[in-house]
């Protein structure tokens, strides 16, 4: 029991501190930074995706290319 009394507080006070903190800041600051996180999350979902398609398209044009040798003759 004394420790929930003891966390609540420990948050109860770290809650009250950016509180004040959040009251002396710079909105324009803030909505940058969430602008940037929002960005790098989008940059790391791009990468992601383009990685896999590009492994993808990879795999593709190898299997045209092999299948076109033995078709021009190439391949003998």
């Amino acid at each position: 029991m004394g420790e929930n009394i003891m966390s609540n507080m420990i948050v109860y006070y770290w809650m009250a501190a950016v509180n004040k903190l959040n009251a002396i800041k710079s909105q324009k600051g803030v909505t940058m930074i969430e602008y940037a996180l929002l960005a790098a999350l989008i940059a790391v979902a791009v990468i992601t995706v383009l990685g896999t398609v590009g492994d993808n398209l990879n795999t593709v044009f190898t299997n045209i290319a092999n299948a076109l040798v033995p078709a021009a003759g190439g391949g003998e």
